[in-house]
């Protein structure tokens, strides 16, 4: 395994893929590879480029539990591959999980009709849809926070978009006879601690989410099964929604009539209540001073420029990103190529939808030799728009700061 410096002077900063295969792309510096400047200096340092079985190789932010975060030039496609989506995981015990064994009990108090389903049933009892979502895990560019958080100090590419295809939850729920004091849906995955006193990883959504139409159970991914470090055999997809709640490998899901109480609840995944522009609310775990985490805030990322790249000085440029949301719809794209004094909206590219990325593309043509900074913000449908300063909370969440890029045009 390579280090960060290691790697970079052996490849000029390009990513190498399994088989070979050189990333397209401008890849400049850490920046295209390991993250940005801003990221903990310990944390660049200690960087690796590493493959899990069945993955390209991905930057390892730790390995029990697995960590592993996307490059940015992955993001030039508008769907994430699959063998380039980044892991996230809370515990370090992930059974290899047989998708003949596999099963998934519906139960809880708020229930009538207890079920238990194999993927057999899941794939062919239930209609099957379809539905481009981004997956963002909630602290993405944590370690871009000044002064920084404790956390996985994750960059810019703990996220990833797909296509995800199963059975609606709210089919399953009503099969199962979802009962009208239900409160709260629970999940369990099939992962665990290491030692006993670890709480498991267990999530609950406010009913009412559970049963949106685009809450599902997943078992496919971008026209494949899901891989094993991202959910096989199935998965939760809450579209619009941080990945806290996207249960991988899910093995239980209840309904109940109070208030779930686990810790991954009740005191993690929490943001300060009344800073964040959020409109869907998990009202039965807000406190006085805060409340869950739930919807994605309006973000967007230049995907094939990194810092400290040079570009012709009069020679027109592309410069492209993505865009996303919690799920309102990407309304404009704005770029700057003055440090922000003024803006000028960018090229939008099709619509796979309200949940999934927003492909924008922006030419650039730098009028003098010189540095040169280029920024880029996204607004969506709801009026909402990236920030310029970072909004401070305690866990490192919801980091949406409008993203700058110093460029040289020689």
């Amino acid at each position: 395994m390579k280090s960060r410096r290691d790697f970079l002077k052996t490849t000029g900063g390009l990513v190498l893929a399994t088989g070979g295969t050189w990333l397209a792309g401008h890849a400049h510096g850490a920046d295209a590879v390991m993250g940005p400047a801003e990221l903990p200096e310990g944390t660049l340092s200690a960087s690796l480029l590493e493959a899990l079985p069945g993955k390209v190789p991905l930057i390892k932010k730790s390995w029990r539990p697995p960590n592993y975060e996307t490059p940015v030039s992955y993001f030039n496609d508008v769907f994430t591959r699959n063998d380039a989506f980044f892991v996230r995981y809370h515990l370090a015990n992930i059974p290899e999980v047989a998708a003949a064994g596999w099963r998934v009990k519906i139960g809880g108090e708020a229930v009538e009709k207890p079920l238990e389903l194999s993927l057999e049933n899941l794939q062919n009892d239930y209609e099957q849809v379809e539905i481009a979502a981004v997956c963002q895990c909630s602290g993405s560019r944590r370690g871009m926070f000044q002064p920084h958080v404790p956390g996985v100090e994750w960059g810019p590419g703990a996220m990833g978009n797909a296509r995800w295809k199963g059975a609606r939850l709210k089919d399953v729920l009503t099969k199962a006879g979802l009962r009208k004091d239900a409160l709260e849906i629970v999940f369990d995955g099939a992962d665990s601690g290491v030692f006993p006193a670890t709480p498991d990883f267990v999530k609950s959504i406010p009913v009412w989410k559970a049963m949106d139409e685009n809450a599902l159970i997943a078992w496919q991914m971008n026209g494949q099964p899901l891989p094993h470090w991202n959910g096989f055999p199935a998965r939760i997809v809450v579209p619009g929604w941080t990945s806290t709640y996207w249960m991988k490998h899910v093995t239980s899901i209840n309904a109940v009539t109070k208030p779930f109480d686990g810790f991954w609840v009740k005191s993690a995944y929490r943001i300060p209540r009344g800073k964040f522009p959020l409109v869907d609310r998990f009202i039965s775990q807000e406190t006085d001073v805060n409340t869950p985490i739930t919807e994605m805030v309006v973000n967007s990322i230049m995907t094939n420029v990194a810092n400290g790249q040079q570009v012709a000085a009069g020679q027109p440029f592309e410069v492209k990103g993505v865009a996303w949301d919690g799920g309102y719809g990407i309304s404009r794209v704005e770029v700057s190529q003055d440090g922000g004094q003024s803006w000028r909206s960018a090229t939008l590219g099709q619509d796979y939808g309200r949940f999934s990325f927003r492909q924008w593309t922006y030419m650039v043509t730098p009028s003098q030799r010189g540095p040169l900074t280029v920024m880029a913000r996204a607004s969506n449908r709801a009026g909402a728009t990236q920030t310029f300063e970072l909004i401070a909370n305690p866990a490192g969440y919801h980091h949406n700061v409008v993203q700058r890029i110093a460029l040289n045009a020689a």
